[in-house]
């Protein structure tokens, strides 16, 4: 073997690597986020979770993709661990599927049909098409399942030049005496292990296996053990993303573990147990793509089969290996939001689509804290309460503290590799929080306006009032259409919101002028009116912030667009009478008395 064939070898290994993730990536973008949430709700029976977690893992070809994911959603409180445990199982029984996809290379035949299975002889065809999507089209969907099928292709290009490369080291005795070392089993387990824990891949991994199967060199009794080591090695990644988690998310990641460390040491000693005994004939056999396919699903999914009755067990175990330190209160529990915040978890940044929606609960609930301090505030003006006073600061602060771990996390996601509909989700979420963040600021001034009143003494006369109140009314509604709207991403609702703005800058206009007249004529008194001034901008501002928000939401999820500044020039243009209608409606609505 020379140095053009360990070249050779080593670019195969990159390819196969790269065409694995590729494909990993694009079936993540075309589930966007889809798969992530069947596994957040789904999970209640174990055999349920179990069947989820090997769907899931068979369709992203990661086992440690999906651990890694419900790791964090334990961490986030999202899961329990007992929900977690079926899928970590499931998802050691889907990723068996690459191997069996891989072992297709092997076919030989001379019937046309038979040949038309062998991945050798379609990938072409799937590189032509996925390069045509990706080169071609400007749907993201389209693009997202070229890179799919390239990287298919690409993947299955590594394996076929591995396997060439390796082929010739047949002939080379230093090779085939290197595996006959792994015959013994626990130099041939800890060799997997070391090797799936450096590529952080079992099905690599595997393939790896495969290809090195193609010199004829490798026997059953030295592969069997490095498949048993493979399933501990993938547990790596896993442990890994536990670091700095909650308790239940490292227990979560100890499970898949154990499943897996204690499933390979009973499988280890029972099979050469009986070995010793019955002298098992396929020790002696030259291994193979497909009985490496066999025995790893073979192993995976007796492990599960035996397992799963015992899960609690390993729970148990788990948690004895993690135990509970006398506490008086988890972080969690002392403060609500950080509850809240908690699913905003770093490991989702690697499933973006999942990601996008979680900062999306996480800015709804954020909407809703904002609004009721807004309202609460108004409540002061009518009957002051200093415990309302309270609640109102509390409502406050709470929204930054959404602001700046949303804000924080949102930056982090925008880096990452984003379809164009999620990338410009997170512009728009970007965008709303400083718009929600400002509506409570201005619901904090509305509460000094009502202490300022309280303190001095000052009344509305009458007329005053029930003209405020008007306006008062008109805040609620459009606070409500905006808000609403974002949360059920509710265009048509949406669209209300700017008309009612409109006739919101002339019920500010209107009420200014009445102040006048009535001061004029000395029914009001100056230190009055710079309240009610105050009072009644910052009731405007609210308004156009509302604005911002229906208008962002119409543009990402409507239009497709960000063209803030164009939209409304286009809404408000003189030939839009479907606005003037809404505009005039809202008008006759709130006439003032």
């Amino acid at each position: 073997m020379d140095i053009f064939s360990v070249l050779n070898m080593l670019g195969g290994l990159a390819l196969f690597l790269y065409g694995m993730n590729a494909m990993g990536d694009g079936l993540a973008k075309v589930s966007g986020g889809k798969l992530e949430r069947v596994l957040e709700k789904l999970t209640k029976k174990r055999i349920m979770a179990v069947l989820l977690g090997a769907a899931v893992t068979a369709v992203i070809q990661s086992s440690s993709a999906t651990t890694v994911m419900v790791v964090g959603f334990v961490n986030s409180g999202i899961m329990k661990l007992g929900q977690a445990i079926g899928i970590i199982m499931g998802a050691n029984i889907g990723t068996t599927i690459t191997s069996w996809i891989l072992a297709l290379t092997g076919i030989q035949s001379d019937n046309i049909l038979v040949s038309l299975l062998k991945p050798s002889s379609f990938s072409p065809i799937l590189a032509v098409i996925g390069s045509s999507f990706i080169l071609f089209s400007k749907k993201d969907r389209r693009k997202d399942i070229g890179t799919i099928l390239v990287g298919f292709a690409i993947l299955m290009f590594g394996m076929e030049t591995m396997s060439a490369a390796v082929k010739p080291l047949a002939d080379v005795p230093q090779f085939t005496n290197m595996f006959t070392m792994f015959t013994n089993p626990v130099l041939g387990m800890i060799v997997g292990a070391v090797l799936t824990a450096i590529i952080q891949s079992s099905s690599a991994s595997v393939g790896i296996l495969q290809a090195l199967c193609a010199t004829g060199g490798v026997t059953m009794a030295s592969a069997i053990p490095i498949i048993m080591g493979q399933n501990i090695g993938t547990c790596v990644t896993s442990l890994i993303s536990a670091t700095g988690a909650s308790k239940n998310a490292k227990r979560a990641a100890l499970v898949h573990f154990y499943f897996n460390l204690i499933g390979t040491i009973i499988f280890m000693v029972v099979f050469y147990t009986l070995n010793a005994f019955l002298h098992f004939e396929i020790l002696n056999m030259t291994a193979n793509a497909w009985l490496i396919a066999l025995v790893h699903s073979c192993f995976n999914i007796a492990a599960t089969v035996i397992f799963l009755p015992f899960g609690d067990f390993l729970a148990k175990l788990a948690c004895l290996t993690i135990k509970d330190k006398e506490e008086v209160q988890e972080k969690a529990e002392a403060d609500p939001v950080q509850k809240d915040i908690q699913v905003l978890d770093p490991r989702f940044l690697e499933s973006p689509a999942f990601a996008v929606q979680q900062c999306k609960n996480v800015a709804v609930k954020m909407a809703n804290a904002a609004r009721d301090g807004l309202f609460l505030s108004m409540e002061l003006l009518e009957q002051y309460d200093e415990k309302k006073v309270q609640r109102v600061l509390h409502y406050e602060d709470i929204v930054d503290k959404y602001e700046d771990e949303l804000g924080t996390y949102l930056v982090k996601l925008n880096g990452k590799d984003l379809t164009k509909k999620d990338s410009q989700t997170v512009s728009m979420l970007l965008h709303v929080i400083g718009d929600f963040e400002r509506i409570s600021d201005h619901a904090v001034n509305i509460k000094e306006a009502a202490q300022e009143m309280k303190e001095k003494k000052l009344h509305f006369s009458e007329k005053a009032a029930a003209e405020l109140n008007v306006y008062t009314t008109a805040i609620h509604e459009i606070v409500n259409m905006a808000f609403d709207a974002f949360a059920t991403e509710n265009v048509e609702a949406a669209g209300n919101v700017e008309p009612l703005e409109e006739v919101m800058d002339y019920l500010k206009a209107e009420l200014k002028d009445r102040h006048v007249r009535r001061l004029r004529k000395g029914k009001c008194t100056i230190e009055l009116g710079f309240v009610l001034t105050d009072l009644i901008t910052n009731y405007e501002r609210v308004a156009d912030h509302c604005s911002n928000i229906a208008v962002c939401l119409i543009q990402v999820v409507g239009n497709d667009g960000f063209d803030t500044h164009e939209y409304l020039e286009n809404v408000k243009s003189k030939d839009n009478d479907e606005f003037k209608i809404k505009v005039h409606w809202y008008k006759e609505k709130y006439e003032l008395p």
